[in-house]
């Protein structure tokens, strides 16, 4: 079933809004009942709680930048991206649906870390998954949205190769 017109904006929004909502719920509880750098185990040692509150960006990355530097590289210039790619995606005709789709988790989930750094003034980040072999640093729901939506985005332009998305 091709997506098309109003439907296609509502099923947008109603996606961007999910995972926004999902992150948001998530960490709310988080800030409310997990301490700073407790460690709470969910499976073994293999998946696990933390609460940290991140400055940065990715890994903290940038936050020891001064703060007006990290204003425009963490919050100006991601907003004007997230209008920007929630604007091509909702007018934009001939996108296949799993980019569609993965740009919704996408936005979704940047909108939700942008919303923490400008309201709490950092990002809480909260899972740790150690496999042993593979380990993370320290994530949070839109972490996995923003990584689902590039997986699928990718997966899309492989499906898809001769779609353009922006002329």
């Amino acid at each position: 079933m091709k997506i098309t017109g109003l439907f296609k904006r509502a099923f947008i929004l109603f996606v961007v809004f999910c995972n926004f909502s999902c992150d948001q719920i998530s960490k709310s509880i988080v800030r409310k009942e997990v301490e700073h750098y407790e460690v709470i185990s969910l499976i073994g040692n293999y998946l696990s709680l933390t609460k940290v509150e991140n400055t940065g960006a990715f890994l903290s990355a940038g936050s020891s930048l001064p703060y007006f530097v990290r204003l425009i590289l963490l919050s100006v210039i991601p907003v004007i991206f997230l209008i920007y790619g929630l604007y091509l995606i909702m007018v934009k005709k001939g996108i296949p649906d799993l980019i569609i789709t993965g740009w919704c988790f996408v936005i979704g989930g940047g909108t939700g870390n942008l919303y923490d750094r400008i309201i709490h003034g950092s990002v809480t980040d909260f899972l740790h998954l150690d496999l042993g072999f593979i380990q993370t640093g320290i994530f949070n729901l839109a972490d996995m949205s923003i990584m689902s939506g590039m997986f699928m985005i990718m997966s899309g332009y492989f499906f898809f190769p001769n779609r353009r998305i922006v002329q």
